[in-house]
């Protein structure tokens, strides 16, 4: 290994070959040439002394070192990334990027009126949200602020519980004036039903308290929950949706409340050096308030 640091950019470059496959689409995603690219992944292979890729038909193929370094290499991205975001905001103004993770629904329906407010009373500040129902790791820092529906654990978070998001069986009119409202939980083997694809741990979790669910039982499977909601507004089945989200629309009829009622626990988290930060601290009031009034409707 040569006793020279990485630049940077061979790090970046690095994980973007990772991620395409290839040093052409690398480059066009980074506003670099091919050759540049190349350059940076030989500089950095001589620098650590690894070989990190190898030439396949079908592009570029990670090499163990290089899926072993890839954490750590995205952890320096990571890094880089809040550096900038707090280099931008500095002074007791608020301005400058805040990241924000939240899941899809909440992404796409529930946030988009409580940023639009949030920017209109600070228009310096600019927000990069992430629509992700994976628990990022705001120790981190792959993002500033999140959005979770369980418990943040770490102990070097600032957490506010918000209260429960309640879910509830829900059809479309349009489905249900065809086929009927179901008259109780079993009677719903004999309905369309939208649902999960892959099993995750909330998925298996979910499982154990209605375990008539299954995979095998869905005409629809996706893990995109915001699929899933498309779905069932277009009348495609019954399906799984949070009932405050649903109240707002009048075609779509909640079913068998009494027999399903599932509760998300709902926090808003972010590591406890930003809670001086004026960016950080007012996006956090923002959506403790906007996302508290969406629960309690």
């Amino acid at each position: 290994m040569a006793d020279i640091e990485p630049n940077w950019e061979w790090y970046r470059s690095f994980l973007k070959v990772l991620e395409t496959g290839s040093l052409s689409a690398a480059g066009r995603e980074m506003g670099l040439t091919q050759p540049t690219v190349g350059r940076h992944i030989e500089n950095l292979e001589s620098t650590l002394g690894l070989k990190l890729f190898v030439r396949s038909f079908d592009g570029f193929s990670p090499t163990d070192a290089a899926l072993e370094l890839k954490p750590y290499a995205a952890a320096i991205a990571a890094n880089s990334a809040a550096l900038r975001r707090a280099a931008s905001s500095q002074g007791k103004e608020v301005r400058g990027t805040v990241r924000l993770t939240a899941s899809e629904v909440i992404s796409v329906e529930v946030l988009p009126p409580i940023l639009a407010a949030l920017r209109h009373r600070h228009p310096e500040l600019r927000v990069e949200l992430v629509l992700s129902n994976k628990a990022d790791d705001l120790l981190q820092r792959e993002a500033d602020i999140a959005v979770r529906m369980f418990r943040p654990a770490q102990d070097a978070l600032v957490a506010k519980r918000l209260g429960s998001i309640e879910l509830g069986l829900h059809a479309h009119q349009s489905y249900l004036t065809v086929h009927g409202a179901p008259k109780s939980v079993d009677a719903l083997a004999d309905h369309t039903l939208i649902g999960f694809d892959q099993e995750s741990a909330y998925v298996r979790n979910v499982l154990k308290q209605i375990p008539w669910l299954s995979r095998a039982a869905l005409a629809l499977r996706t893990d995109s929950d915001l699929a899933q909601l498309a779905a069932i507004r277009a009348g495609f089945g019954i399906g799984i949706c949070q009932v405050a989200l649903a109240a707002r629309d009048v075609a779509l009829v909640r079913l068998l409340p009494r027999q399903f009622a599932l509760k998300m626990e709902t926090w808003v988290a972010m590591h406890e050096d930003l809670r001086a930060s004026p960016r950080c601290a007012v996006t956090f009031a923002a959506l403790v308030a906007g996302l508290g009034a969406y629960i309690r409707s």
